[in-house]
């Protein structure tokens, strides 16, 4: 777009936003506007018209080249498939040799088809195709002078809404005066330059309409005629050839299954083509074959002798342990052994000796007869850590009614009316003893 032309567009510009939204005053045709939505339909068809001639052309031309190139592919999987092909001193003997003389001379007539429809589709591209653009070269020549027509209406809009303006005005100055007279010129300019465009449209654009049927009529009656000798030459081609490798007096569905015999069973008996289809769980094989049973019962009678060694051990307990002496049982100071097969066993509890006596128990709070009254004063706080046991706090007077034999051992005393046991001197740190 030129500068003038961009002046012109940024000028026109409140003009058709009016228009867009529909404010104030707008010219409206209903004969041009017909003729506008028909030849926006004229402009649709032929687009597609030229579109689908030429998939058409690339239809036939595509059909020829893919039939060629299926050809190559079975030649292909005709050969047999080695890795000694790099060796050009090998000699393979061809897996399929009829085949792939079939597909060799199937290619060359498909070349041959290919060759002789060649001008029947140059006539396509001609006859049909290329009309086709020349219209749609001719429809944007159009479109250029309905645009025309639509800036020269926004132009006529506009003069004539400032004219208005100020014709409406109550007092009129000498500016004024002026400006009227330039409007009205500026509306009579435009108002001859609208309708020119204007009546030229609707004026030629029915005659298009009535050529562009005209038009289509030949064109249409050139593509039938074009497809008749395609086909035709098809159908007369593919029905000349005589290639030994293929059956034709059989039906298709025959032939095929003549062909084929039973390779599709052979092929299916392959472990490599057959896969897991259903969800079942598969059978779990016995591990070590057939003497895996006997291994199993084998271990199994081994371990019913532990079993039951653990069973008549946990029947005959040893005796618990007493304060004054070692364990007995029944005055028998020697422990009989159960039944067990685990002999090893045994000789290492022996070599390891007797176990050694656990730590004595408190003593109990009635056991012993009390010693002499005393008390004890906290030096820090004590919290009972089991039941029986006395708690303090800094600075607290117990009175002691019991000591223990040693100073490890625990005391028990009383502290505000409530009995129980705390740390004796082995926890000087925690109380100061003193006689009453």
């Amino acid at each position: 777009m030129s500068f003038k032309g961009f002046q012109k567009a940024a000028v026109r510009a409140p003009q058709s936003l009016k228009q867009k939204f529909n404010v104030g005053d707008h010219t409206k045709d209903a004969v041009y506007i017909d003729a506008e939505r028909r030849f926006s339909e004229l402009e649709k068809e032929t687009k597609k018209l030229h579109d689908e001639s030429k998939k058409y052309f690339d239809a036939i031309n595509g059909m020829l080249n893919h039939q060629i190139e299926f050809s190559k592919a079975v030649q292909e999987i005709y050969k047999p498939i080695s890795g000694r092909v790099s060796d050009p001193e090998s000699s393979i003997p061809e897996g399929n040799p009829a085949g792939i003389e079939a597909c060799e001379e199937y290619e060359s007539i498909v070349k041959e088809l290919q060759a002789t429809l060649a001008p029947e589709l140059e006539m396509i591209q001609a006859r049909v195709i290329g009309p086709a653009d020349e219209l749609l070269n001719v429809i944007k020549v159009v479109q250029k002078a309905m645009i025309k027509r639509q800036h020269k209406q926004l132009d006529y809009d506009r003069h004539r809404a400032s004219l208005k303006k100020i014709q409406d005005k109550k007092e009129k100055t000498l500016k004024d005066e002026k400006a009227l007279y330039k409007a009205e010129n500026d509306v009579e300019q435009a108002t001859q330059e609208f309708e020119y465009f204007n009546d030229l449209l609707k004026d030629e654009l029915p005659k298009l309409f009535s050529l562009e049927r005209e038009f289509i009529r030949p064109l249409f009656q050139s593509f039938y005629y074009m497809q008749l000798n395609v086909f035709y030459t098809l159908h007369e081609k593919m029905q000349s050839i005589d290639i030994g490798y293929f059956d034709l007096t059989l039906e298709i569905e025959s032939a095929f299954e003549k062909k084929r015999g039973d390779i599709q069973q052979q092929a299916e008996a392959l472990s490599i083509v057959r896969f897991k289809t259903t969800g079942a769980k598969k059978s779990i094989l016995p591990k070590y074959g057939a003497g895996n049973k006997l291994a199993i019962e084998g271990r199994k009678s081994l371990d019913r002798p532990t079993r039951r060694s653990t069973l008549d051990f946990v029947e005959n307990p040893p005796p618990p342990y007493s304060a004054s002496g070692s364990p007995s049982l029944n005055g028998d100071s020697s422990i009989v052994r159960a039944n067990s097969t685990g002999s090893s066993w045994g000789a290492a509890a022996k070599a390891k000796g007797a176990a050694p006596p656990p730590p004595k128990p408190k003593p109990s709070r009635l056991s012993g007869a009390p010693a002499a009254a005393s008390r004890a004063q906290a030096l820090y706080d004590y919290e009972a850590q089991a039941a029986g046991d006395l708690s303090f706090t800094t600075g607290d007077i117990i009175e002691v009614i019991e000591r223990g034999a040693t100073e490890n051992e625990w005391w028990t005393g009383i502290l505000n009316g409530r009995q129980g046991q705390f740390p004796g001197t082995r926890s000087i740190s925690l109380l100061q003893a003193f006689a009453c």
